[in-house]
């Protein structure tokens, strides 16, 4: 089985630049729990199907109280449920914490429920601080899983296209549901498999992605100032496969619409100061606006909110379209993979509507 560009490409709608898309980090704001995230993430890819957003990705994540974003197959499985044309994908799925063969069992299974619109993103960063990688991978030797990253790639695609030569060791192992299926006696098997994405921070997967002629989503949205040199890296290094004839990249992009200015700025130092308390080894529930305005930040922690926040989109709907357009023409992304990150899932939810609404995307 072998993935088309056409399973890569989106649509654009209304006056979007380009394909709009949705990642969610399933956040869990205080006084909210797992669950009341989890609807929002149901009602939130309802909304985007609704209006014609072209794919919804959710992250893993790890340990970290305020996104309940830990297992994206099941979050998929369960989104899957309740969707019926939209993508689904991982933003990513951090390879080195599973065994491919894992990886191609459980994306194998999304497959089989919403044939055609399961996308795979891979990620060789851990998701999670080191103590926590640890835990998962049963090891304390980090830096094989990141360095193996190639070798692993390549293991979970043979398991997906079940290609493994004669003479390998695991020639005579199978992912299912996958393409076995069909060569077992009466056996009629999906002429689909998940399209693979790459997903990085830094140069090592943008070259990884170009080289094997694969799409490849960069995190603008914490690593902004890597976004063009990754970018040309990608583009610079790209070989036409069978999946792409010339490049494609999405990018991730902080962004937070609101009826008034000011209320963003309000919402966007709650994220900020989840992210202080993040990075300062004290990860929280998402806080109110009300904790961030009588937060005492220290001199250091305002320096990061100021360049935190410079990289968030955020505004009127108005403010945020043209944000967004501005972002789209410095970096020549084939395609925006919007977060809105607040303290409230009814504030993400409207966010999403102000954007549809200012780019005219479908209403139905």
């Amino acid at each position: 089985m072998t993935t088309t560009a056409d399973e890569i490409r989106g649509t654009t709608h209304g006056t979007a630049p380009v394909p709009l898309s949705v990642l969610d980090l399933v956040t869990v704001g205080s006084g909210s729990t797992a669950t009341d995230a989890l609807r929002t993430s149901v009602a939130l890819s309802r909304l985007a199907e609704s209006r014609g957003f072209h794919r919804y990705w959710v992250a893993e994540h790890h340990s970290m109280p305020g996104v309940a974003s830990t297992s994206p197959a099941v979050i998929l499985a369960h989104l899957a449920a309740h969707t019926d044309r939209i993508r689904l994908g991982s933003g990513g799925v951090m390879l080195p914490n599973h065994a491919p063969l894992v990886i191609a069992e459980q994306f194998g299974t999304l497959e089989a429920m919403a044939p055609g619109r399961v996308d795979l993103g891979l990620g060789r960063a851990p998701g999670t601080d080191g103590a926590t990688a640890a835990a998962l991978r049963r090891t304390d030797r980090l830096g094989e899983g990141a360095d193996d990253f190639p070798e692993q790639l390549a293991e979970l695609v043979r398991f997906l296209d079940d290609d493994f030569p004669d003479g390998h060791p695991y020639r005579r192992i199978h992912a299912v549901p996958g393409p076995v299926q069909a060569t077992s006696p009466g056996g009629v098997q999906s002429p689909h498999r998940p399209p693979v994405w790459l997903l990085g921070s830094s140069g090592f997967s943008a070259r990884l992605a170009g080289s094997l002629g694969l799409p490849f989503a960069f995190a603008h949205h914490f690593s902004a100032q890597n976004t063009i040199p990754a970018l040309d890296l990608y583009r610079e290094s790209f070989q036409p496969s069978a999946a792409l004839s010339e490049p494609y990249a999405l990018i991730g992009v902080s962004a937070l619409a609101t009826e008034d200015e000011k209320e963003a700025r309000r919402q966007i130092m709650a994220a900020a100061l989840n992210m202080v308390r993040l990075r300062t080894g004290r990860p929280g529930l998402v806080p109110t606006p009300e904790e961030a305005e009588a937060y005492p930040f220290s001199p250091m922690e305002r320096e990061f909110v100021d360049s935190w926040n410079a990289n968030v989109v955020h505004g009127t709907a108005d403010e945020v379209r043209s944000g967004l357009d501005d972002l789209r023409k410095r970096t020549g992304a084939d395609e925006l993979m919007i977060t809105s990150n607040a303290h409230s899932g009814e504030l993400r939810l409207r966010s999403y509507e102000l954007i549809a609404d200012a780019y005219g995307l479908p209403t139905a």
